[in-house]
């Protein structure tokens, strides 16, 4: 049931015809899990707060960065370096006093993801890259659970419904991962702010259609938008009935080709680098115009030339290999460990994002 302060609060919602108080008791009573604090995951919480969602759970386990308020609407400059699950429930609490927010400030994994995915009736995932979508994906089949899907890149964004009604998964559209840099992220080569306000509201409005009954879902239906032309299409697809998910994968970076072994990849903090910075040979393996932008000196040798030029390397000190967020530098390692298996060689963790 419906307080009349609640129902002062939704009074927009409770006049639509097709959705009456009925549609809003229904989001009251929805337990929505939001995969993602971030570009897509503001949005979509903004949104889903705002409609009356009763319970509202905020998975990440990221901090506020300057360079996520371009996007990332819920955080202000006083929220840099705070947690973005305790940062966004706090404000979002302001929006609405009627949802029940639940902050799980740890990173997703196959170790959690089931138990957590378990008490929630739907699954929003608003993650920025592929381990963490296969993942999320994967989860959301063995817990029987719908998943509305969003991704953005540059100027063009995808939304599609999976796993409803026993209707197609993430797999069924994309079996395998694409290498592991062929399709970087944001961190990497940008993303025009607005875009994932737009596929987000997109997002929140599958999550409120799902829950209410109202509308068609994306149900294997993927919409894609052009932030540049104003084009919006929506392409149909199919179930694969020979794909079968029982279990997870035992590591999803791997799966996704991010890393070979992750137990043959050492790993150094900002923190460590920083303290003793001489101690090191940087390896620098971003694109020449990031290097300019911004650089803590070393060698630079973009990913796409060090099979060519690995040889200019001093190697006489360990090596840490650094990029934007710590995904590209991975793959250089893999490369390095193969021509030099003689060397010691680290990762920046987290890139030059987090230095």
């Amino acid at each position: 049931m419906l307080s009349q302060e609640e129902k002062k609060q939704y009074h927009r919602h409770i006049i639509l015809e097709e959705f009456g108080q009925v549609g809003q008791e229904k989001l009251k009573s929805a337990k929505v899990l939001v995969v993602g604090a971030g570009g897509l995951g503001c949005p979509v919480l903004q949104y889903l707060t705002a409609a009356g969602v009763g319970t509202i759970g905020i998975v990440d386990f990221d901090v506020v960065d300057q360079s996520n308020l371009q996007r990332q609407v819920l955080y202000t400059i006083a929220d840099i370096g705070k947690s973005k699950a305790e940062r966004a429930a706090s404000r979002l609490a302001a929006l609405n006093p009627f949802v029940n927010f639940k902050v799980h400030n740890y990173k997703l994994d196959r170790d959690n993801a089931e138990k957590l995915f378990a008490a929630y009736d739907l699954i929003v995932d608003g993650s920025d890259n592929f381990s963490t979508r296969y993942l999320v994906n994967d989860t959301c089949v063995l817990t029987n659970k719908p998943l509305v899907f969003g991704s953005i890149f540059k100027f063009q964004g995808q939304v599609s419904v999976f796993n409803y009604n026993n209707g197609p998964t993430y797999r069924c559209l994309f079996p395998e991962p694409p290498g592991p840099y062929e399709v970087p992220n944001c961190a990497e080569v940008g993303v025009i702010g607005v875009l994932p306000g737009i596929i987000g509201a997109l997002q929140a409005n599958e999550a409120i259609k799902l829950i209410t009954g109202v509308g068609d879902i994306l149900n294997g239906a993927l919409l894609y938008f052009d932030a540049l032309t104003m084009n919006q299409q929506i392409v149909k697809f199919a179930k694969n009935e020979n794909i079968k998910i029982t279990k997870l994968e035992e590591d999803y970076d791997v799966f996704c080709g991010i890393v070979e072994n992750k137990d043959a990849i050492t790993e150094i903090s900002t923190e460590e680098f920083k303290s003793n910075p001489q101690k090191y040979t940087v390896l620098d393996v971003r694109t020449e115009q990031e290097f300019q932008q911004f650089n803590i000196g070393g060698v630079h040798i973009p990913l796409a030339e060090l099979e060519q030029r690995y040889t200019e390397i001093n190697t006489k000190l360990p090596v840490v290999v650094c990029c934007q967020s710590g995904v590209r530098s991975k793959k250089a390692i893999q490369l390095l460990q193969s021509k030099l298996p003689d060397i010691e060689v680290l990762n920046l963790i987290g890139g030059l994002a987090s230095y």
